[in-house]
């Protein structure tokens, strides 16, 4: 949204962006700020009589004000683009207060001293207790607490982070709501999240993408064809005037004037606002990206990686039933799976412990004073429980479990397959339980596909994007699960390894491909991928072999986040396609005219019927400056994206901003050039 402040803010900084220092940096506009200076100069001299033959003066002094209108137009686009972000940056600048830190000098938490914030440094640990605002990004090491990131992402309601597992990052500004943590600082100085974010809203550190330097380096190569046509046009103008011995050569102002409106103007002063404002609905979407290339990728992806659970699925899988194997009672199953399941913290793992107190009235036991080793669920063992009074009980995917009751020397009981297979073919999961060298029996695990997300992938499919669903359930699970979501394909059993492999076997292919992740074993395929989407919540490793973090931490933005850089290419491709259609329009105009001194007989194409050559030289002039002023909202707003394929949506730009390329200056010279005659102003 543009408040009166950004705009009063952008229309001063358009004016301070006269530098020259700062034209330079785009070739296109650096060129018709070169030919402002160019006429004011011709224009100055011909009133004060220094320069003959230069032309009339008034005419040369209004074609030089509105070429330094279109360079302060095409300032203003990427000035009210840059203001948007400076207003989010000083929101964030408010949050990042200068506070205190309880840093740890050893190992006891009780031992600590005050210092400020700004001297910690990476690897320090520091105490945040109640009400505390923690005072840099990091880990936690030790504790649990409730946590308001409100300040950071807009969300009021408190997340529970803890040491170990996946949900242990916090963010430097966020504060503690209950309970104590000890937390390891990661961030260096200057470069904590906030810091990142106002860094990238500020666009400092915006570097151009791949694609925006080749069109960069193709409006500049195609504004130097144009610069030495045009410089070749003056002597042969007088040429053609010598030899016919009739009409008048073209004047400097002309030539400029011609120069100007055939480069491509237009998309050359809004290239920069659209990459600004790419970046901007990326940071307003909560996303921070290390890189504009990391936005740019996001719109040319092919392919999908979605995690099933919390974005395919609700994500909060719950225990339903409990199936035990032959010989064994339910009650049986179900004490043995509570005990397994003490060390979990995990939704799934509460709701076994839950489920058994309900059915049996199992209470969890306190096993503080009985020896016991945990065992957490890792994605290589894909199993966790507990070692207990010399008994091995073990949870987890139906093929870890039977290889470990194998290893003990047990039997896989044949009824217990078939209880799986039912299980898996009802979408469910299904995790066994095992005591030692036996079988117990089964827990389904029971989980909601989220409403209106198989619609979504159909979008998805048509706009030409793979999707793929992984997930570390059995085949027969994700079978189910794939086909009620409507996802491309899916891959089962997930390990890093598999990630990894299944990113490399797409790229091979020439793909892009986009994953989301948050744990450590995540990490590898998030280096590998195109498109890396780090959760906030996630562990250091997952952020930092990402290209963007989601500090809502919620999967489903992998979506939005694709739709963003479709929308800035599919815009960035809009607008060029106008540009150079607007510029074949304005050679019918503006040729005819500017030659019509030395060819007379040209004045036959006139075919717009505009008053004069002066006439349409200068309508043409106005036209390719006010261009820019309307185009100023869609550059930011971004084009509307459908989900189309790629060819579709060529074809339709083509038709909209083609055609409307070629036809709105025939409209707009021919007005101005009605608005000027009825002035008499030419």
């Amino acid at each position: 949204m543009v408040t009166q402040a950004i705009f009063r803010s952008a229309i001063v900084d358009s004016f301070r962006k006269l530098d020259p220092r700062v034209q330079v940096r785009n070739p296109v506009m650096f060129v018709v700020f070169i030919g402002s200076v160019f006429t004011t100069v011709i224009g100055v001299g011909a009133v004060a009589g220094s320069i003959e033959g230069a032309g009339r003066p008034g005419f040369i002094l209004a074609i030089a004000a509105w070429l330094w209108l279109t360079v302060v137009f095409a300032n203003f686009a990427e000035a009210l683009a840059e203001g948007r972000g400076k207003a989010q940056a000083a929101t964030l600048r408010s949050m990042r207060k200068n506070t205190y830190a309880k840093k740890i000098a050893a190992s006891n938490r009780a031992d600590y001293k005050s210092v400020e914030a700004s001297t910690l440094r990476r690897g320090d640990l520091v105490l945040v207790e109640v009400g505390d605002t923690i005072p840099a990004d990091g880990e936690i090491v030790e504790g649990v607490a409730s946590v308001n990131e409100s300040a950071v992402t807009g969300e009021s309601a408190p997340v529970l982070r803890e040491a170990g597992g996946d949900f242990s990052s916090v963010t430097g500004g966020t504060r503690v709501l209950s309970d104590w943590i000890v937390v390891r600082v990661t961030a260096r100085e200057g470069e904590g999240f906030l810091d990142r974010m106002i860094a990238m809203v500020e666009g400092a550190k915006r570097g151009k993408t791949p694609n925006e330097i080749a069109l960069s380096i193709l409006l500049a190569m195609l504004t130097l064809v144009f610069l030495l046509a045009t410089g070749t046009l003056a002597p042969f103008s007088q040429f053609a005037v010598n030899a016919a011995g009739q009409g008048s050569a073209v004047t400097l102002t002309v030539l400029v004037a011609l120069l100007v409106c055939l480069i491509p103007t237009t998309i050359g002063a809004l290239l920069s606002a659209i990459g600004i404002a790419g970046m901007d609905r990326m940071v307003r979407a909560n996303v921070i990206a290390t890189s504009g290339r990391a936005v740019e990728a996001a719109g040319d992806v092919d392919v999908l990686l979605l995690d099933k659970t919390g974005t395919i699925t609700l994500g909060d899988r719950q225990a339903s039933a409990f199936v035990p194997a032959p010989g064994v009672t339910e009650q049986e199953l179900a004490d043995v799976a509570q005990l397994a399941s003490l060390a979990d913290e995990t939704p799934e793992g509460r709701s076994i412990v839950v489920l058994a107190k309900q059915k049996f009235q199992l209470r969890a036991r306190d096993l503080a004073t009985v020896p016991h080793t945990f065992h957490k669920f890792s994605a290589q063992s894909r199993m966790s429980g507990v070692d207990l009074d010399g008994r091995s009980l073990r949870k987890g995917a139906a093929d870890a479990i039977r290889k470990f009751v194998e290893e003990q020397g047990g039997l896989w009981p044949a009824k217990l397959s078939e209880s799986v297979d039912t299980i898996a073919r009802r979408g469910a999961t299904p995790i066994v339980v095992a005591d030692g060298r036996r079988v117990l029996g089964v827990i389904e695990l029971r989980d909601v596909v989220k409403g209106g997300i198989r619609e979504r992938f159909a979008e998805l499919r048509q706009m030409g994007i793979k999707t793929i669903m992984v997930t570390g359930d059995n085949r027969l699970t994700a079978a189910a699960i794939a086909a009620e979501a409507g996802v491309d394909d899916f891959l089962a059993e997930a390990t890093p390894e598999k990630k990894l492999a299944l990113i490399r076997s797409n790229q091979s292919e020439g793909r892009l491909v986009a994953m989301c992740g948050d744990g450590t074993n995540d990490a590898p395929a998030l280096a590998q991928a195109d498109v890396a989407v780090a959760m906030n919540t996630g562990t250091q490793a997952a952020k930092e072999a990402g290209n963007m973090v989601d500090l809502d931490s919620n999967p489903t933005k992998l979506i939005e986040i694709v739709d963003v850089g479709k929308q800035m290419l599919v815009t960035r491709g809009a607008l060029t396609t106008f540009s150079i259609a607007n510029d074949v329009a304005k050679y019918f105009a503006i040729i005819p005219a500017a030659f019509a001194a030395t060819y007379p007989a040209l004045n036959a194409l006139n075919v717009m019927g505009l008053e004069s050559p002066e006439s349409a030289i200068l309508s043409a002039v106005i036209f390719n400056a006010i261009v820019i002023v309307f185009l100023v909202p869609l550059a930011l707003r971004g084009v509307k994206t459908r989900a189309t394929s790629a060819a579709l949506l060529l074809r339709r730009n083509l038709l909209i901003y083609g055609v409307g390329g070629l036809v709105v200056p025939f409209i707009g010279i021919k007005i101005i050039d009605l608005l000027l005659v009825a002035f008499g102003l030419v």
